[in-house]
């Protein structure tokens, strides 16, 4: 009778939590794997595709579709650039947040504006301020640089450019405020002493600020960079992808492909070679977790 209670009470745990892990089961992991299924399959709505296997092929067209290379091409710049500015950027706004000057409460507040904005919302915005014609971005560099005039969303680079810095403005200040976070547990008194052995303000940065926030930038890094790996709204809402496809990340071909070409097997198999790319960077996540942030 009491093995039989026993087992019993082994058993509720799992009947308590069976409802989430169906549900789980349903949105995450059979989308999953048929999204693995579909890209070895012919499903081209537009041209009659049935659904019949046709193994690699859809991952053989990749390997000679020049747009996927320059998605490729763009999301890694894209990744890679805004992460170094993230750092750069978000330490430094942190120590000006983390410094004592009247009205640092209300500056902390609204500093989070951009983050709070829905990124399709900064993406329509960004897409009229860099308008070349009525933006307010030529209309402000040209009240310092006489008879300027550029359009910003009509060159490769340019658009490239700005993309970037419409994504820096909306998240920086999110991560500055991760990293003032960090920066509240740094004690004053060494700082006090570090001043009284000599130490400047440069020196007690390198030598205290930055080794103590180091595993809290570093954390906070590898997350943002699986965020922007992802991240489409910004492109679908400013650039359509364009001009060429110059700013298309994979994310946002995989939408277009889906939903705008009809061609959901060639789409999975984006959405595969993408799932890869994080699986790789979640792996990177655990072992610089395992090694960093003990």
């Amino acid at each position: 009778m009491q093995v039989a209670k026993v087992s019993k009470k082994r058993w509720l745990p799992w009947i308590m939590i069976l409802p989430v892990i169906l549900i789980r089961g349903i949105t995450t992991v059979y989308p999953v794997f048929m999204t693995f299924i579909n890209s070895f399959r012919n499903l081209n709505v537009i041209q009659g595709g049935k659904g019949e296997f046709i193994g690699l092929q859809n991952y053989a067209r990749m390997l000679s579709d020049e747009k996927i290379a320059t998605s490729l091409g763009f999301t890694l710049i894209f990744t890679m650039v805004s992460m170094i500015f993230h750092i750069i950027l978000g330490i430094v706004l942190a120590l000006i947040l983390n410094m004592k000057f009247k009205g640092k409460k209300f500056l902390r507040t609204i500093v989070l504006i951009p983050w709070a904005m829905p990124m399709i919302v900064a993406g329509r915005a960004a897409r009229w301020g860099f308008n070349g014609q009525y933006g307010f971005v030529n209309d402000l560099i040209g009240r310092f640089v006489e008879n300027f005039h550029y359009d910003w969303l009509i060159d490769v680079d340019s658009a490239r450019i700005a993309v970037i810095i419409v994504d820096l403005w909306k998240d920086i200040p999110y991560f500055a405020i991760l990293v003032l976070a960090a920066l509240q547990y740094i004690s004053g008194d060494i700082y006090e002493a570090a001043k009284i052995d000599g130490a400047n303000a440069v020196r007690a940065f390198f030598s205290i600020t930055l080794p103590n926030i180091a595993k809290t930038v570093l954390s906070i890094s590898i997350f943002f960079t699986m965020w922007r790996v992802t991240n489409f709204e910004l492109v679908y809402a400013m650039t359509s992808g364009g001009p060429h496809d110059g700013t298309a990340v994979l994310a946002y071909k995989i939408l277009i492909e889906a939903f705008n070409n009809l061609n959901l097997g060639y789409a999975s198999a984006i959405a595969v070679v993408l799932f890869v790319i994080m699986l790789i960077l979640s792996g990177l996540n655990v072992a610089v977790s395992k090694k960093y942030l003990k």
